[in-house]
């Protein structure tokens, strides 16, 4: 019984965050009408919190392009963090959230130059 829930859940993690890649990932922070600026507007439905979750729990898994494995496990924990906050609806999360995806501070130190 409990591997059959440990099986389901795990499917429904895979489901929800279908990344493959850091840039699928990436996919939800671009734009003024992204994911992750309707999350932080107030906007986001219920699955788009608990599918970024999962976005930012595979991301975790990956390995930095660039830079230091210290603080690219610090940077995806606190997403993961906060995210996990915005999904139980706990004040402030939101801003939170918006602090920790500040794209320019992760891509400064993880993301090569072009």
């Amino acid at each position: 019984m409990i591997k059959g829930a440990v099986v389901a859940a795990l499917a429904l993690a895979a489901g929800l965050t279908q990344a493959k890649s850091i840039k699928d990932v990436m996919e939800v922070h671009k734009g003024k009408d992204s994911m992750v600026s309707n999350i932080i507007a107030g906007k986001g439905s219920e699955e788009d919190h608990k599918k970024l979750l999962g976005l930012y729990e595979f991301l975790a898994t990956q390995k930095p392009p660039m830079g230091d494995e210290a603080s690219w496990k610090e940077k995806t924990s606190t997403l993961i963090s906060v995210t996990k906050d915005v999904v139980a609806k706990k004040a402030g999360a939101l801003d939170a959230l918006k602090k920790a995806s500040d794209c320019k501070a992760c891509h400064n130190v993880h993301k090569p130059k072009k």
